[in-house]
């Protein structure tokens, strides 16, 4: 299985979980191969050159998904708008740009774990954060992304239902290599990640309609 891996905070306890519930050497170092943001996965999945990834939800409308994503019910701290000039997308993200435009937001676009470095390590308060904002109109969590597949539907689908059920413990020498690489401390990334639900159920699907249909009606 080639499976794609997007190396931000959010998707620290799956990755975790995967590597404890998939054998393969292979499969492992193919995972740790295939590194890249978000945008970049979205094009390799399309053109099939890789078995499974999470998909910015604006892409995955037309693709074969499981009921897995990144989710925030509130405010998520990691997909943030940035001043009140013009605005700029993000090139590592397709779904937080389109949620911004959405949103009406001028400013930077600005995601991952750079966006949770600036959200911690800026006095002036002069951002937005687009769940938060998405979550106060529309009374609805937002999905940032879903786990879509081309290939192994069955063995994907099994190991999604448990993911979503277990609780992931996060070694300290991990925490202790991402606090050092994003210049966050081990409390922030924990804070961080209470802030992010795997599991997509009614109101997550409500919600993904909801955006697929303002997204529509933007031309995106």
């Amino acid at each position: 299985m080639i499976f794609a891996k997007i190396d931000f905070i959010n998707l620290l306890p799956f990755y975790i979980f995967l590597k404890q519930n998939i054998t393969s050497t292979q499969t492992k170092q193919i995972i740790n191969y295939k590194k890249s943001y978000p945008a970049s996965i979205n094009k390799k999945f399309k053109k099939k050159q890789i078995d499974a990834a999470f998909i910015s939800s604006i892409v995955s409308k037309k693709c074969k998904c499981l009921d897995a994503g990144i989710v925030a019910k509130g405010e998520v701290l990691s997909v943030l708008s940035i001043g009140n000039e013009t605005y700029k997308k993000d090139y590592q993200s397709d779904t937080s740009n389109a949620l911004a435009k959405i949103l009406e937001l001028n400013g930077e676009v600005l995601i991952g774990d750079k966006a949770l470095y600036y959200y911690h390590n800026t006095e002036k308060k002069d951002f937005n954060d687009l769940a938060k904002i998405w979550n106060k109109k529309y009374n609805l969590p937002f999905v940032f992304a879903r786990l879509c597949y081309n290939k192994h539907q069955k063995s994907l689908e099994k190991l999604s239902k448990k993911f979503v059920k277990s609780k992931i413990y996060i070694p300290q020498y991990i925490l202790d290599i991402y606090s050092q690489r994003s210049g966050l401390t081990k409390s922030q990334i924990k804070h961080y990640l209470t802030k992010i639900s795997y599991e997509i159920n009614q109101k997550e699907k409500m919600a993904l309609k909801k955006f697929f249909t303002l997204a529509q009606k933007k031309g995106l």
